[in-house]
């Protein structure tokens, strides 16, 4: 009996048409190539900063914090492009920031 007042029954989605399928289609769609293309960028950028790292001087822990980070943006990459977009964004900031702190201890 604590239920809202003005609930009613839902309007039927034959109300709405096609329309409305096709906007969210189209958003899940952007979102999907974002985190899959956000990821691999990531990954890239990190591959590339760890080979760089591990032909110069820095400690050994840095070229691995930079692969860690890559591999961590890889999943999301995979994860983003199966429609699980909001565990790749997290994924995505977990991995950046895994490659930051490597790049803190250069």
């Amino acid at each position: 009996m604590s239920g809202r007042t003005d609930s009613g029954p839902e309007p039927s989605i034959a109300e709405d048409g096609e329309e409305y399928a096709e906007e969210y289609v189209g958003d899940a769609r952007r979102a999907r190539w974002t985190a899959a293309g956000t990821g691999v960028l990531l990954c890239l950028a990190g591959l590339a900063a760890a080979l760089l790292r591990l032909t110069g001087a820095a400690p050994a822990g840095v070229p691995a914090a930079y692969a860690l980070g890559a591999a961590v943006c890889a999943l999301a990459a995979v994860l983003g492009s199966q429609g699980r977009t909001r565990r790749a964004l997290w994924l995505l900031i977990a991995g950046t920031m895994v490659m930051a702190l490597g790049d803190q201890f250069d």
